[in-house]
C-alpha cells in the first residue's frame, strides 16, 4: 500500500535525450521515472541555493520583541540619554 499520492507527469522528449535516458537507465539499473525524479530534486535544490540570503531567511528576520521599530536607528541617541541620565547626579 502506497502512503504518497503520486502525480503522473507527461513529458516529450526529442529522440537524442530519450536514447540518453534509456541508456542511462539500464546502465543504472533503474526506471526512467526515478532518474527524471532525481535529476527534478538535483535541479530544485540547486535552484534555491541560488536565493539570496535574505530571501532564504525572511521568516526569521524581524524586530524584537519590543514594539519600537526603529531601534537600529535611534540607537546613538537612546544611549547618549541613557548615559546622560546616569552622570547627571
Amino acid at each position: 500500500m502506497k502512503d504518497k499520492k503520486e502525480n503522473m507527469l507527461n513529458v516529450r522528449l526529442d529522440e537524442a535525450t530519450d536514447r540518453k535516458l534509456a541508456e542511462y537507465s539500464k546502465q543504472m539499473n533503474s526506471s526512467k521515472s526515478s532518474i527524471v525524479k532525481e535529476a527534478l530534486s538535483m535541479y530544485f535544490n540547486k535552484e534555491q541555493s541560488k536565493q539570496l540570503p535574505y530571501v532564504l531567511g525572511h521568516d526569521l528576520f524581524g524586530t524584537d520583541k519590543s514594539s519600537n521599530s526603529d531601534n537600529s536607528l535611534t540607537y546613538k541617541s537612546k544611549l547618549k540619554s541613557k548615559l546622560h541620565e546616569k552622570h547627571a547626579h
